[in-house]
């Protein structure tokens, strides 16, 4: 069944984008339907953990076979900038299950082509961001050692145990930080909202943004939930994210709700 999205004819100013306050016990309530909901859609929604699991061990292992293991810790930061758009399949699945229709032609295609060319839009900011990430640990490696990284036998002493790898520690910090902070407040609902509503990818950011800065504690506690959850799922090798996805893709759909009146 093709998805129909909602007309958004509200106005687009900023004092006009209407966002919901909600309590700061929420973001706990949206894990609970994020379970639920990772329950009823049953295998779809494992199996699409698991797809996300397969790419990701492929490419620790292409990073291992190309002597550059040194990049895994900021692939996986990077892999939080991205992650709003992997979801894309799991909002699609709660929508449907919201619905009350089938999940047997639910999937990821279903959901980009409820608004392809904003959601592209979007993603495509999400790598330019992630990009950006890699590229100034880059930098940093170049301008603190030798080549382009220290030796991977050393890594972590070297990294983390002199006084240059704490110089370069506490920068990449830094920055990724930045990074995170802004891609968590244009991406926490933004592709839920172009899914479900026929609207620009720049007023979906901006009502993102409005929804972060006025629920800050819940909202930063929402952050917090899902780097705890994904990070026990990367500390499995990955296993852990078969679940862990799901429950934070479903979750954010339900965050969307929350936080966006209906039209």
């Amino acid at each position: 069944m093709k998805m129909e999205t909602t007309a958004y004819t509200r106005s687009t100013r900023w004092p006009d984008l209407v966002v919901n306050k909600i309590k700061l016990t929420e973001p706990f309530e949206w894990l609970t339907k994020g379970w639920k909901d990772m329950r009823d859609a049953g295998r779809y929604s494992l199996m699409y953990g698991l797809g996300i699991v397969l790419i990701s061990g492929l490419l620790t292992f292409a990073l291992f076979a190309t002597d550059n293991l040194f990049l895994l810790p900021f692939l996986v930061a990077a892999f939080f900038l991205i992650a709003p758009f992997l979801g894309i399949g799991l909002y699609q699945m709660s929508a449907h299950l919201e619905r009350g229709e089938s999940l047997k032609t639910c999937n990821a295609l279903e959901a980009w082509k409820s608004n392809h060319t904003q959601i592209s839009m979007i993603t495509v900011g999400f790598l330019i961001i992630a990009q950006l990430w890699i590229a100034f640990n880059f930098i940093l490696f170049a301008l603190l050692y030798k080549g382009i990284s220290p030796p991977i036998h050393n890594f972590i002493s070297n990294v983390f145990l002199t006084e240059k790898g704490m110089l370069f520690s506490l920068a990449s910090i830094c920055v990724g930080f930045f990074f995170a902070f802004c891609a968590y407040l244009i991406s926490v609902i933004t592709v839920p909202i172009l899914i479900d509503r026929k609207i620009d990818g720049f007023t979906a950011i901006r009502i993102s943004i409005k929804s972060v800065l006025n629920n800050m504690l819940p909202m930063m506690l929402w952050a917090f939930l899902i780097v705890l959850i994904v990070g026990l799922g990367l500390i499995t090798y990955y296993i852990g994210l078969i679940v862990a996805l799901p429950i934070i893709g479903h979750a954010s759909w339900h965050a969307y709700r929350s936080l966006v009146p209906s039209t």
